[in-house]
């Protein structure tokens, strides 16, 4: 009986094989792969063609070249030409622009070079002059050559342009193409008649499986070859086992005991993200020993076999996704995480986003099952929406956890959590909740488009955001592990989260994530080296061409120049100029110096290792020079200033200075501006202009000597040649007064309360000056206490005018001027 079935299930498969309509199709599939064929031979016999046309073209072969552009042009006639032949088709046209391209850029340098010649023989004489013989027939020599030299330029230039058309007719119509296959209009999945032929299928497939396993049972050959590899078979089995089941919990388990130990002080992120690419590492292994094990087994199946090769991707989409679910939503709250949810939300998303994978696993090996089984439109279009309809459930799930970023208290929790000086960017929380929103609704629209026949249109916008997802997680992941790096690096968490390299990180990172988001979204690596391929042709600024590479090679030579003079100027800052005798502004002044003249050397040699032409750029700088010496007069006139500082140093840094109304010490001179620290430690940024054009006391200049005026009034009656002998003592007694010229003491005159003398001292170091000035007061009160001298303050008598107004002063208004007089007198006391 067994053997009746098994035999009956061969013939079916017989027959399946003979179908009318599979012949049919086999019969296109071989009519369409015909120029493809033709295709082949027409580049074999090319490749065996002589070389005399490469004898006698400087260049490409442009014969071979001639034929191929007619063949594609013909061949986009066709309307019905496979995909794939117009893909090699590009591939070939795009080799032979490379090389018309390289033709170009090598007669470019040959024909610069002829006409730099030219322009050293001089203009050609005018009025009837004659020219020397020698320099005429050199002359007409170059003139030659230069011509030789511009026809294979011209050619290849030419034919670069049609090249370049052909390419864009190619992928105009590959686009249409995908187009339209997106737009193609399946029977609806909804009608109940198409159901049975998506049943039919997934019967017709379960029953060639088991046909194809239940055929190698009963060959005898087989059975003994099974039988004698059983171990091996075992063996494999119970290793995938083993790896699968019990390896990939045992990393997670070892990765999250790592990230959270406090034995490592620092580098803990990253020993853990190194630590749980087992858990990726292990699955592989385990899933690739099971794979073998399937094929020691030895089934012949067709079906078979594309199941157990669809086996190890779709497993590994699991564990990618489950390892990516982990470190973009741990277990454990991180403040430095991208994505602020709760415990609870975490785990929601973990959980949605691990059915996600399951679910694209189960498209993949529905689709190695049934391959072979002759699904129609109507019957893949039943069997895709469920999987549409259950993905577009999970992703709006998922939407809707994203939509919770930083939302309610959860903000403010994580607000709490997080470190001082951690901020997050609005920027980022706003992209987060708007693509939340955007998944929402591609999940609502993907299975509506599904239920109504657009199949491939609802899988085009499902699986690309599921890979998208997949993309910007891993992304979040490598960035953070270039902060733990950082962190680990500088061991500040702080400093490595608002560092200038992470974020630099960061945005590269996004960079390039860009063409692999633009391969999920449809577009072709073809497309992707066509954008290159223009970003290398670059762009023309005046007679000067500019390309990335010539970017790349001024950046690399400037870095190169400006960490040479960063070396250079902290030799000079730390070795060379301490051991002078050149004073510490002056140090400063030539450090900065050897600064600006290294940057630009740095500039200009960098502008010509990258081969761009200054000269073409002089019209384009004369006019925006105007605009230059107008908008930026102040900012020209401030770094003119600056170099002038610098230069000359009439202001040096640690000058005491008043500029302004600005009394300080000079602590930094900029190109710009010149950074003051006042005496209450605030910092006062002058532009350089007002130091050049407006009046500055440079306390400290040349010297540091400066004279300290010290008043003083003793009352009337006091002696004073005794007042002059006291003063005279305290000033030439303090250690800072200078001996010559000594002190000296001044009666000033008779002021109105007082006796006014000033003693003048010349003190070395004025910048004690006030130290100075409190000391000698504090010495002048106790020689006056002690010889009896007074310090007299000022005594005023006050006389009130009309007092019969105030109010309580009615008697003393009777009494005249004398009760006036009177009243003033007492208030007077």
């Amino acid at each position: 009986m067994a053997a009746r079935y098994g035999m009956s299930l061969r013939v079916g498969t017989w027959r399946r094989n003979l179908d009318p309509g599979r012949a049919e199709r086999a019969v296109r599939a071989l009519a369409a792969k015909l120029p493809a064929l033709l295709l082949g031979l027409f580049m074999a016999l090319a490749a065996v063609m002589p070389a005399q046309a490469q004898d006698t073209v400087d260049g490409p072969d442009y014969t071979a070249w001639a034929a191929l552009a007619e063949l594609a042009e013909q061949t986009l006639e066709q309307r019905d030409t496979s995909d794939d032949l117009l893909m090699n088709l590009r591939g070939e046209i795009a080799a032979f622009r490379s090389q018309f391209m390289e033709v170009q850029t090598f007669m470019a340098g040959r024909i610069d070079n002829l006409r730099e010649q030219i322009d050293a023989l001089g203009p050609p004489p005018e009025g009837g002059e004659t020219e020397p013989a020698e320099i005429a027939e050199r002359r007409a020599d170059l003139a030659e050559r230069l011509a030789q030299r511009q026809t294979p330029r011209a050619t290849a230039e030419s034919e670069q342009r049609r090249a370049d058309a052909i390419i864009r007719d190619i992928d105009r119509e590959l686009r249409e193409r995908q187009a339209n296959a997106l737009l193609t209009l399946w029977p609806t999945p909804l009608n109940p008649a198409n159901w049975l032929q998506g049943a039919n299928v997934m019967i017709s497939a379960a029953l060639t499986v088991y046909g194809e396993v239940y055929n190698d049972w009963l060959n005898p050959q087989w059975r003994q070859a099974i039988i004698a590899d059983l171990p091996l078979i075992l063996g494999l089995l119970a290793l995938a086992a083993l790896l699968i089941l019990r390896g990939r919990r045992l990393m997670e388990r070892l990765t999250m005991r790592l990230m959270g130990s406090t034995s490592i002080p620092r580098g803990r992120e990253v020993a853990g993200f190194l630590v749980s690419l087992a858990q990726l590492l292990v699955p592989f292994l385990g899933l690739t020993a099971l794979f073998f094990a399937i094929g020691a087994a030895g089934f012949s199946g067709q079906t078979v076999a594309a199941l157990n090769e669809a086996l190890v991707p779709a497993g590994m989409t699991i564990f990618i996704v489950r390892w990516l679910s982990l470190l973009v939503f741990p277990k454990r709250q991180d403040p430095a995480l991208a994505l602020n949810l709760e415990d609870s939300l975490r785990w929601r998303a973990r959980t949605t986003v691990l059915a996600l994978s399951f679910v694209i696993a189960g498209d993949q090996m529905l689709e190695a099952l049934i391959q072979d089984a002759g699904a129609t439109d109507a019957a893949r279009a039943v069997l895709y929406l469920p999987i549409l309809a259950l993905a577009g459930l999970l992703l709006f799930r998922l939407g809707r956890l994203l939509t919770q970023h930083q939302s309610g208290e959860t903000a403010d929790a994580d607000a709490e959590a997080a470190p001082a000086g951690d901020e997050r960017g609005g920027f980022v929380d706003q992209s987060i909740v708007v693509l939340g929103r955007l998944l929402k609704a591609l999940a609502l629209a993907a299975p509506l488009l599904a239920a109504v026949g657009y199949v491939n249109a609802a899988r085009g916008l499902i699986f690309p955001s599921i890979d998208s997802l997949a993309v910007i997680g891993l992304v979040m992941v490598l960035h953070r592990l270039v902060i733990a790096i950082y962190d680990a690096a500088m061991g500040d968490r702080g400093r490595a989260t608002e560092a200038l390299v992470p974020a630099l990180a960061g945005m590269l990172l996004g960079l390039a994530a860009l063409p692999v988001l633009a391969l999920i979204w449809g577009a072709r690596e073809s497309d992707l080296l066509e954008v290159w391929v223009r970003l290398g042709e670059g762009f023309t600024l005046g007679d000067a061409r500019i390309a990335p590479g010539n970017l790349f090679a001024f950046m690399l030579v400037f870095i190169m120049g400006y960490l040479l003079t960063r070396g250079i100027q902290g030799a000079l800052a730390n070795s060379v100029l301490p051991k002078t005798t050149m004073e510490r502004g002056a140090q400063k002044a030539v450090v900065s110096g050897v600064g600006y003249v290294g940057l630009v050397i740095a500039a200009l040699v960098a502008f010509s290792t990258a081969g761009i032409d200054l000269s073409g750029l002089a019209i384009i700088a004369g006019a925006l020079s105007v605009g230059i010496g107008f908008g930026l007069q102040n900012i020209v006139s401030n770094f003119v200033s600056g170099i002038i500082l610098l230069v000359e140093r009439p202001v040096s840094e640690g000058d005491w200075v008043e500029a302004g109304g600005t009394m300080g010490t000079v602590q930094r001179i900029s190109v710009r501006s010149t950074v003051i620290e006042t005496f209450d430690r605030t910092e006062v940024i002058v532009p350089n202009n007002d130091l050049i054009s407006a009046s500055v006391t440079n306390y400290t200049r040349t010297n540091k000597t400066g004279r300290l005026v010290v008043k003083v009034g003793v009352a009337y009656g006091s002696d004073t040649r005794r007042v002059e002998t006291i003063l005279t003592e305290i000033a030439e007694a303090h250690p800072l007064a200078s001996i010559n010229p000594p002190p000296s003491v001044v009666f000033m005159g008779f002021g109105a309360d007082a006796l006014e003398f000033e003693t003048r001292i010349i003190l070395t170091d004025v910048n004690f000056i006030m130290r100075v000035r409190s000391e000698i007061n504090h010495q002048i009160a106790e020689r006056f206490v002690a010889e009896g001298i007074e310090i007299p303050f000022a005594q005023r008598d006050i006389w009130l005018r009309n007092p019969e107004t105030l109010p309580g002063n009615a008697a003393a208004a009777t009494g005249g001027g004398a009760g006036g007089k009177a009243v003033a007198a007492a208030a007077a006391g």
